[in-house]
């Protein structure tokens, strides 16, 4: 898989890219992931990127020419475009899983007001939000969205069974996870989990998962 990802920021990528799982999927080249400036792609003496809104009203709007033209220096038939702005879809899990079937994906980084309608109506598959509030620029939720996806790659995680039993993969939270040792101040792992029962240790596991999710987010349940 190869991701592109345009931004005004290159710099707040550095550290999360080259750490961790990120890290080890680039170096194995299970994941190509490049970083683009979009002012590499602007005119003029200054590579002005943004400018008032028509209409009024505050702060600046990201410029169309620059941003479709950085867009279109990547594109190829197997590109899916997503632009990350708090009016896209809200980032699920599944949504996730579905990114991480395509060849190559390209993540649009908004800033300031947020990008000029145009590029979203001629260049943008997809408008993803990571959540209901709103954070200074695109780049931290398009690293959400890489480290949501990577993951998700065949031989990322080593396992390819690890991401299959984790919350939200089955519409429900995680069950419980315990390792050594068995008594840590008087709090003990749960006797089913030292039994060695494995069917009685997946219906714990699945009562357990069930009630943890009933307690912390019910809404799942509905």
């Amino acid at each position: 898989m190869r991701i592109d990802i345009l931004t005004l920021f290159p710099r707040m990528f550095e550290g999360p890219l080259d750490e961790s799982i990120l890290k080890k999927a680039r170096e194995r080249a299970l994941v190509q992931i490049a970083i683009h400036n979009v002012r590499d792609h602007a005119e003029g003496k200054h590579r002005i990127t943004d400018d008032r809104p028509f209409g009024g009203g505050p702060g600046m709007v990201m410029k169309v020419e620059p941003m479709v033209r950085c867009i279109e220096s990547l594109k190829t038939l197997d590109s899916h475009v997503v632009l990350l702005t708090p009016q896209g879809k809200r980032l699920e899990q599944s949504t996730l899983q579905s990114l991480s079937q395509k060849k190559h994906l390209i993540l649009v980084c908004g800033h300031y007001e947020g990008v000029d309608d145009r590029v979203r109506q001629l260049m943008v598959n997809e408008e993803i939000s990571i959540g209901d509030y709103v954070l200074t620029n695109g780049a931290i939720p398009a690293m959400v969205v890489v480290d949501g996806v990577t993951r998700l790659v065949p031989g990322v995680l080593g396992h390819d069974d690890s991401s299959k039993d984790e919350s939200f993969s089955h519409g429900l939270l995680e069950y419980p996870q315990y390792t050594r040792p068995e008594d840590f101040r008087g709090v003990k792992v749960p006797e089913v989990l030292l039994s060695g029962n494995h069917q009685q240790i997946a219906k714990w596991r699945q009562e357990m998962s069930r009630k943890k999710t009933q307690e912390q987010r019910p809404d799942l349940l509905k």
